[in-house]
């Protein structure tokens, strides 16, 4: 259920809402007065749908700014969530900035001062209270309502922090004006939210509303808060405590009662209140057999229970509220190494998944969200952490639809930490810093309890909080009943209450090779052992699709020519702001770049082999006997602007090699190759163990020769359990560059898992001990150089497709047509669309994939027709020794237009 069905379902009673906002269709500075938009109310609380924005600059009375018929000639109308620039994007102000460098030509300098938010509101009934229910003002503001202030940027600071304003003595019947001025944010110095080294920020450092602003309507008693605190015994009982805060915003005493139903089953209970008394009721425990429990998606269903509640007065209902529950249990103690090891519902959990980026503009979309959280399951991860950038009610409601986990928490390297983080970015705090954050932490607790989705939350980032704002947390969570483990911080720090935090954040960021995360040797490096919350080897280079649509000629030539260069679309940070130990990485395993679509094709290669090594190693030692890997954080799943960093796919939801070497590491029954020993492992991350398995290994010179093959049946145990097939050892003959082919097969012959490895017989050296806190140095390389001269291979590709209601499925049969020994390297399908345009998003059942001549191959994509925007599909095959061709997949067969030449390779267009 969305945000605003969450909070506005039930009877309006004895009252008619509209809230108006005027110029919602009208371009700016037109002069005209704007389109008048009526939202007419059907529920206790009603969202405004839209603002019209101005700077302070243009404004001379405060106070005038929120009469009914203030003069809004040339304000720009905006949605109901929008940060200034974002608003002023909306309306056609400056060009797009997520090319090039457009963003940095925005004169900052505008958004030095205030901006003003302004929209009317109808009311026609005055006899029930009113109120304004906001949170995620970035960062605070002044409000007005009628010419009179009533509230300060004193009372309204911090992003998070929610605000109940009871405005009922200033309204009136008929038309009436909000107004917020909302003052510049600076995450250094404000409780808010800001970009670290993710990507550039933006002009206005997001200031503006980025949550929905509520007009609530109800009679003398107001219900909040509503939640349910849930205790499981077993998988086979559930107990259920209703809690509701109940107050009387009146002048006199009342007896209220409030009923409704948890989970079907109804509640009841009257409270005396005196006048503006608040009181929380606690129902009576309300007991179920055999619950519908809620698990992550694979693991189970994702069944939701449904809470309402009315307070009535005198029989006359006054309030309702409605919110939706899941029952399941979480843990996290920490294993014997000192790791934080989860488990959900008694079973155990390798927590799996990559830093969440909202759109660099906190721009909500939710169906934008929905395809994120969709490309998290396909890819087989099973959690999203969200390092501040909380996002509102409909990310977690979707969450919790699909069984995506979610790891809130407070940012790092900003104000969040200023108090404890030493001589690092963020003003210390100040007094009146620990109420706002306390305030932050109860607003969020209350907004996020009973989402099952959520199992966590990170008081600390990089550093954990000290002894006064650790008990200003803690106390605001348990106030909120909160149910789940509160981690002190994502990296090794402690705290004085909770203590080790069981976590470590140590890298690396930027490039590393792959046989890096098999290491364990380390104390203090990003080896697959314990639960990183942060790691990756940096660089995710996007496909040619996506950096043709973000960078200029000028630049994409500087990509490949100069990685020293800094890159406006990497970081901001002095230490990310370049590619200098990719591109080296990238030279010296795989030679240099001859070309940009060179270039980019040898980066997937890289990111590919380096994001798949990474989930393996962890995923094969989460059932160590010692120091298991208990978790890892790919940084980052995504990107919320167009980047060259840190994402598994990209702002327009293209998927690289990241994106598919994830995918194939993180299948359920999985066969893998370990850097560290040469064996040969079968990982089962089902809950049933899985027997008669046949796992076979092929080693190939790269001119096709096999000098490897043997086969061992295995079984494999449940819930994350491993079994080493066979060690591959010394085999002599081999090219300095050569294939490890690994299948996995059932009692039938069925292939489970297919899993192709480019090696070579010279390591990549690491030098351990001039490791920084963000890489380790790279010694000596791997020689793959080989795979240059691999030899052209021919592919035929034969595509169809159909289309069930708004859904499209394309299916492309490859075939390594080939009469010599040499395979089909690296096959790239991408569904395209009307001049070529990738068609996006899109699920692949597999991809980048490689074939021996004779073995052929289907791949299935799915995708919403409507992306297609009225074209026919086609299919794009692109492979590093096949060259690339286009097949029409609208019901016919045979090539479109002339083949590339070989050398063209992966993301040619």
């Amino acid at each position: 259920m969305s945000y605003r069905q969450r909070r506005t379902r039930t009877l309006l009673v004895a009252a008619t809402l509209a809230v108006a906002v005027t110029g919602a269709t009208v371009p700016a500075a037109t002069g005209q007065e704007p389109a008048r938009a009526v939202v007419a109310a059907a529920a206790p609380a009603t969202a405004v749908p839209g603002f019209l924005i101005q700077t302070s600059a243009r404004v001379s009375d405060d106070s005038a700014v929120s009469k009914p018929g203030y003069d809004t000639s040339g304000w720009y109308p905006v949605g109901p969530r929008s940060t200034v620039y974002a608003g002023l994007l909306a309306n056609g102000k400056y060009a797009d900035p997520f090319y090039s460098t457009n963003m940095k030509n925005v004169p900052a300098a505008d958004f030095k001062v205030p901006w003003w938010y302004r929209a009317d509101l109808t009311v026609a009934d005055t006899t029930q209270r009113t109120y304004l229910d906001f949170s995620g003002v970035l960062s605070k503001a002044d409000v007005w309502v009628n010419g009179r202030r009533i509230a300060d940027k004193t009372q309204v600071n911090g992003a998070y922090t929610h605000h109940d304003l009871d405005i009922t003595a200033l309204v009136k019947a008929g038309t009436n004006s909000v107004a917020f001025k909302v003052y510049p944010n600076d995450p250094d110095k404000d409780l808010s939210m800001g970009w670290i080294d993710w990507a550039q920020t933006p002009p206005d450092q997001n200031m503006g509303i980025v949550r929905d602003v509520l007009v609530r309507r109800s009679g003398p008693v107001a219900l909040r808060g509503g939640h349910v605190v849930t205790k499981l015994t077993g998988l086979s009982h559930a107990d259920l405590t209703v809690k509701a805060d109940v107050r009387n915003d009146s002048a006199t005493a009342v007896s209220a009662t409030v009923s409704g139903t948890v989970a079907g089953r109804a509640i009841s209970q009257t409270v005396s209140l005196a006048a503006n008394e608040k009181k929380t009721v606690t129902f009576p425990v309300t007991g179920i057999d055999n619950p519908r429990i809620w698990w992550p998606a694979g693991m189970g269903g994702q069944p939701l229970y449904d809470l309402d509640l009315t307070a009535s007065v005198g029989g006359t209902a006054s309030d309702t509220a409605h919110s939706r529950f899941g029952v399941r249990e979480v843990k996290a103690p920490k294993n014997a190494s000192g790791g934080r090891s989860y488990t959900i519902n008694g079973r155990p959990l390798l927590i799996k998944g990559g830093g969440y980026s909202p759109d660099l503009f906190l721009r909500w979309n939710e169906q934008y969200a929905a395809d994120k959280l969709a490309y998290v399951k396909d890819l087989g991860l099973n959690t999203v952490r969200l390092e501040g950038h909380i996002e509102p009610d409909e990310f977690f409601d979707l969450a919790d639809r699909m069984g995506v986990l979610t790891l809130p928490g407070w940012e790092c390297c900003d104000k969040w930490e200023g108090q404890v983080n030493g001589d690092e970015k963020g003003d210390p705090w100040t007094a009146a810093d620990y109420p706002v954050a306390k305030a932050s932490m109860t607003a969020e607790a209350e907004r996020l309890r009973d989402h099952p989705s959520v199992i966590s939350f990170l008081i600390g980032s990089d550093f954990a909080p000290d002894a006064t704002i650790e008990k200003n947390y803690l106390d605001a969570l348990s106030a909120a009943d909160w149910a789940t483990p509160v981690v002190p911080a994502a990296s090794a720090k402690s705290s004085p209450q909770l203590g080790s935090a069981g976590m470590k954040m140590n890298g690396p960021y930027d490039y590393v090779p792959p046989n890096y995360w098999y290491d364990k040797a380390h104390s203090d490096s990003g080896g697959a052992w314990s639960f990183n919350s942060e790691t990756s080897a940096g660089p995710d280079i996007p496909t040619m699709d996506t950096l043709k649509r973000m960078m200029s000629a000028s630049e994409l030539d500087t990509l490949w020519k100069n990685p020293s260069a800094a890159q406006y679309h990497r970081s901001s940070s002095s230490t990310f702001a370049n590619l200098k130990l990719f591109g080296a990485a990238l030279s010296g395993r795989y030679g240099a770049p001859s070309s940009l679509a060179d270039y980019v094709r040898k980066a997937q290669l890289a990111q590919y082999e380096n994001v798949r090594a990474e989930f393996e190693s962890h995923s094969r030692n989460f059932s160590d006997s010692s120091n298991p890997a208990t978790g890892i954080i790919y940084w980052m799943l995504n990107s919320g602007w167009t980047s060259l960093h840190w994402q598994l796919f990209d702002a327009y939801l293209d998927q690289n090699g990241s994106y598919f070497g994830a995918k194939k590491a993180n299948e359920p029954l999985h066969i893998q190759y370990s850097y560290d020993t040469k064996s040969v492992v079968v990982v089962n991350h089902n809950h049933d163990a899985a027997s008669n398995l046949t796992a076979r290994v092929q080693l190939f010179n790269l001119d096709g020769t096999a000098k490897f093959d043997q086969s061992k049946v295995v079984s494999v145990g449940g819930d994350g359990a491993k079994t080493t097939a066979l060690t591959i050892g010394t085999v002599s003959g081999l090219s300095k560059a050569y294939l490890a082919k690994l299948v996995l097969s059932d009692a039938s012959g069925k292939e489970v898992s297919r899993n192709v490895y480019w090696l070579s017989t010279k390591a990549d050296t690491l030098d351990w001990n001039n490791s920084d806190w963000y890489y380790t140095p790279t010694k000596s390389y791997a020689d793959l150089t080989g795979l240059n001269s691999l030899g052209s291979v021919t592919v035929g590709a034969n595509a169809t497709s159909s289309v069930n209601g708004d859904t499209t499925t394309t299916k492309v049969t490859l075939t390594n047509t080939s009469t010599g020994k040499i395979p089909a390297f690296f096959l790239d399908a991408h569904v395209v669309g009307g001049a070529g345009a990738p068609v996006l998003p899109v699920r692949w059942t597999d991809n980048q994939v490689s074939l021996w001549p004779g073995e052929s191959t289907t791949l299935t994509a799915t995708y919403r027709t409507a992306d297609l925007k009225g074209a026919k599909p086609s299919v794009r095959v692109s492979g590093w020794n096949s060259g690339t061709k286009t097949v029409p997949a609208d019901g016919t067969a045979g090539p479109r237009g002339p083949g590339v030449p070989p050398q063209c390779g992966v993301g040619c267009v």
